[in-house]
């Protein structure tokens, strides 16, 4: 098993076409055949199924892929990392941004890292937290930001910001981001949720519990983008973070309020891999992006947050 058969495995797996592998990969055909094929002898199963669409990877296949996956990019984090000037810090570096912040904070971020340390390859993944953890914890991603979460054995974690969840209605409601809503008012709506198990579902039902509230659940969707576009919809209410929805209050396009009785709040958290070695490369864009956080809150860009150096016993 060498680097160009695992190459050639990954291309085609996610071409799906052992001719389109091939012309990415500038071999001819036969050779990527043989590549899979001498794998698929070396650990005595099949790797592709041949169909009429194209090559599918196996079950055997598909943990191949995986795993393959990630041993070329670590060799591609090494090349990087061995090849600097001195004095210059190069590497790549996989960021886990939460989708709600991901909007205010991936530009910026790019800019400052790319203009303090051209070196690094930056690359920038969304997901809500649960998904965000369990690519640290697979080694898919070095740092990300993360809520509700606490040091596992698996992760160390910085908090960084407290904020508050919003009621967000279409603009017709005429919510006032300087008037909180009580969650009574806000479950008296048909409401557009998170679906269950994720985290800030768990936050919200948390909160129905203490107000006595019963929501009528309307749809559940994983995308924050959907809860807004099914909330203008005219599908009912909903509730975010304030830094998800601070470009749709400030240009008309939804009207929004803090929650209370309960203030519900969130703890947003930096947390890498407690295995492994930080690289200079992961360290500089760690930093960067929590002066990125810091700078954000601070211009009131993240409406209702308080830095957690800062927080005064809001609970």
């Amino acid at each position: 098993m060498d680097f160009k058969q695992l190459k050639a495995l990954v291309t085609v797996a996610e071409v799906g076409s052992v001719t389109r592998a091939a012309e990415l990969l500038h071999l001819v055909q036969p050779a990527v055949t043989r590549q899979i094929r001498t794998l698929e002898q070396e650990l005595g199963v099949p790797l592709f199924e041949r169909t009429r669409h194209g090559m599918r990877p196996t079950e055997a296949g598909a943990t191949l892929v995986e795993r393959a996956r990630r041993a070329l990019t670590e060799l591609d984090r090494a090349r990087a990392e061995l090849a600097p000037k001195p004095g210059v810090v190069t590497g790549i570096v996989t960021v886990g941004l939460l989708e709600s912040a991901a909007e205010r904070l991936a530009a910026p971020l790019t800019t400052a890292v790319l203009r303090e340390h051209p070196g690094i390859e930056l690359r920038l993944l969304t997901a809500y937290s649960g998904h965000l953890q369990r690519w640290i914890d697979d080694g898919d991603v070095d740092l990300s930001l993360l809520y509700n979460l606490t040091s596992t054995p698996s992760l160390n974690v910085r908090p960084l910001v407290r904020e508050r969840l919003w009621a967000v209605a279409p603009p017709s409601a005429g919510l006032d981001p300087a008037r909180p809503v009580p969650f009574a008012e806000v479950a008296a709506h048909p409401l557009v949720m998170p679906s269950e198990g994720h985290a800030l579902r768990t936050l919200i039902d948390g909160a129905a519990r203490e107000a006595g509230a019963e929501a009528e659940v309307t749809v559940q969707t994983n995308a924050m983008t959907l809860q807004k576009r099914l909330v203008l919809g005219g599908h009912g209410w909903t509730i975010l973070p304030g830094i998800g929805i601070a470009a749709d209050v400030a240009d008309g396009t939804l009207s929004a309020a803090p929650v209370c009785e309960p203030e519900v709040w969130r703890t947003v958290v930096l947390g890498t891999s407690r295995t492994g070695r930080v690289t200079p490369a992961v360290d500089a864009v760690a930093r960067a992006l929590v002066r990125q956080i810091h700078r954000t809150v601070h211009e009131g860009e993240w409406p209702s947050a308080r830095l957690w150096e800062d927080r005064t016993g809001e609970e």
